[in-house]
C-alpha cells in the first residue's frame, strides 16, 4: 500500500520514476560519502547534555561538549559550556570556557567567560578572563582575573604574583619585604 519511493519523491508521480531517480540518490552506495558526510557531520553541534532536576551525581564530570545541570553534582566539572540551572547545586570545582551560573555553586569557578545571573549563589573563588555579575547575584569569595584561567598552574606564573594563591594564607606569604632590607640581607637575620 505504501512504498518508500513514493514518500521520498517530490516530483510528479510516473510509472518509471523509480529507475531514473536512484542514480541521483546513490551517494549511500557510492564512495562519495567521504565528501558528503564530513560536510554535514562536523558542522552539526551536538546538543548540551542535560542533567535533570531529580538527578544526584557524586563524582567528577568531564566533557569537551556542553553540560546543563538542573540537579545536584558533588564533584568537579570540566566542560566547554557549563550552565548551572536555577534549582541546581554544584559542590566542587567548576572549569569551562563559558560558565553561566543561575543556581548554586559551592567551590572554585574557573572560566574564560563567567556569568553570574540574578538568581545565582556562588560560595568560592572565581578565576576568569572576563566576568559579568548581574544585579541580585549572591557571591562570597574572591575574584581574580587571569589571562589563562583554565590553567591551574597559571596561579604560580613567574612575574604574576598578584593574588596568585587561594585563601588568606597565600596572600600573607606574598607580602614583599621592606625596601631597606635590599642592601644587606645577610646582616639583618630577621625572619
Amino acid at each position: 500500500m505504501f512504498s518508500k519511493s513514493k514518500i521520498n519523491e517530490p516530483g510528479p508521480k510516473q510509472g518509471g520514476e523509480a529507475a531514473p531517480r536512484p542514480t541521483s540518490e546513490t551517494p549511500m552506495n557510492a564512495p562519495k560519502t567521504t565528501t558528503d558526510m564530513p560536510a554535514t557531520a562536523p558542522k552539526a553541534k551536538p546538543p548540551a547534555s542535560v542533567l535533570s532536576a531529580d538527578l544526584v551525581i557524586k563524582g567528577n564530570l568531564k566533557t569537551t561538549g556542553d553540560i546543563q545541570i538542573e540537579g545536584t553534582v558533588e564533584g568537579d566539572i570540566r566542560a566547554h559550556l557549563l550552565t548551572v540551572g536555577e534549582g541546581a547545586t554544584v559542590k566542587g570545582e567548576v572549569m569551562a570556557d563559558d560558565v553561566v551560573v543561575n543556581g548554586r555553586v559551592v567551590g572554585r569557578v574557573r572560566g574564560l567567560k563567567v556569568r553570574l545571573t540574578s538568581t545565582s549563589r556562588v560560595e568560592g573563588d572565581i578565576i576568569h578572563k572576563t566576568i559579568a555579575i548581574e544585579s541580585g547575584a549572591h557571591f562570597e569569595g574572591s575574584v581574580a582575573r587571569r589571562e589563562d584561567p583554565l590553567n591551574p598552574s597559571g596561579s604560580s606564573r613567574p612575574g604574576g604574583g598578584q593574588g596568585g594563591g587561594s585563601g588568606p594564607a597565600a596572600a600573607a606569604t606574598t607580602t614583599p619585604p621592606p625596601p631597606t632590607q635590599s642592601g644587606g640581607p645577610s646582616s639583618g637575620g630577621q625572619s
